[in-house]
């Protein structure tokens, strides 16, 4: 900080034809501005400027720390605007990180339609099985279900995600109906492993009452979209989000189980390494997520 402190002095040094006149436009003595020109030299090891009682001139090595001075000051006045101009207009490079179902199915389709508003912008998306340190890894923003522990990291909302109890109707035209969640402990469920969870505990709400159910079932996964084919395959019960089986349950290839009843909330939202103000290229990629979410069957914005 005070070699550019001292490139800003020294360039507006030397606009002004005496240290007097110097001292006048800095408002400060005349001895002060020789002072600190004395030790910016004295620090460099050369003599910059040639004094009379009247004029300063500039020496051979003064013409290039003000050449090459202001080229750095310039390029750092370039800089700044630019950073200035990216919280109105989205520009640069935007990392951004998604679950690997909802990125493939959702989140690439909005980055599509972001990219095609604003071209300025270089987004990389990059899809994990598990939720990563943000900070650690240099993202933007990540689509996330639940709103993050991390309190570095802040959190809007895009989506409610409904979780909904479903199974083919031929896995219930042979297991038989259900009536009640207690009639869950005697069906096959298909549970989904994720991270480290009781992944068998299904917690379930139906206006005000809520329960949790410990399930069973011969076969698990950590991926919904395995889970999905095995629920479709007729081999048990799936408590999966609403966007995911939207098109199975129009086909009726999945129906609804237990309708009055849902799993726990788990909304979606946009988290970000703490910044105020935010860049425009992620608040306008926020914006985007909502309008194309908003625009497809399963979500609520």
């Amino acid at each position: 900080m005070k070699q550019l402190s001292d490139l800003a002095f020294f360039s507006e040094l030397v606009r002004h034809e005496s240290l007097a006149s110097a001292a006048m436009a800095f408002d400060v003595t005349p001895p002060a501005v020789s002072r600190r020109l004395a030790a910016l030299e004295k620090r460099l090891g050369v003599r910059l400027l040639h004094r009379s009682t009247r004029r300063v001139g500039l020496s051979a090595e003064g013409e290039r720390y003000l050449a090459e001075g202001t080229n750095i000051l310039r390029q750092i006045d370039v800089l700044e605007a630019t950073l200035r101009a990216g919280q109105d207009t989205p520009r640069g490079l935007l990392r951004v990180n998604a679950s690997l179902g909802f990125g493939r199915k959702h989140v690439a389709n909005v980055v599509s339609a972001y990219h095609a508003e604003f071209p300025a912008v270089e987004v990389i998306l990059e899809l994990t099985d598990h939720p990563i340190d943000l900070i650690e890894g240099g993202f933007d923003l990540s689509v996330r279900f639940g709103e993050p522990p991390d309190q570095r990291l802040i959190a809007q909302k895009l989506a409610s995600n409904r979780r909904i109890l479903c199974a083919a109707p031929s896995y219930l035209a042979a297991a038989g109906e259900l009536t009640t969640p207690g009639d869950l402990t005697r069906h096959d469920c298909l549970v989904i492993r994720q991270e480290n969870h009781t992944f068998n505990n299904w917690q379930l709400r139906n206006g005000k009452q809520e329960t949790t159910v410990k399930v069973h079932g011969p076969v698990s996964s950590n991926d919904g979209d395995v889970s999905v084919q095995w629920a479709l395959q007729g081999k048990g019960v799936l408590l999966r989000s609403e966007w995911d089986i939207q098109q199975e349950l129009k086909t009726g290839a999945l129906v609804r189980v237990l309708p009055e009843w849902a799993g726990a909330p788990a909304d979606i939202f946009a988290v970000c390494p703490y910044a105020n103000p935010m860049p425009a290229k992620t608040r306008e990629f926020i914006r985007v997520t909502r309008e194309v979410l908003a625009s497809k069957a399963g979500f609520i914005v």
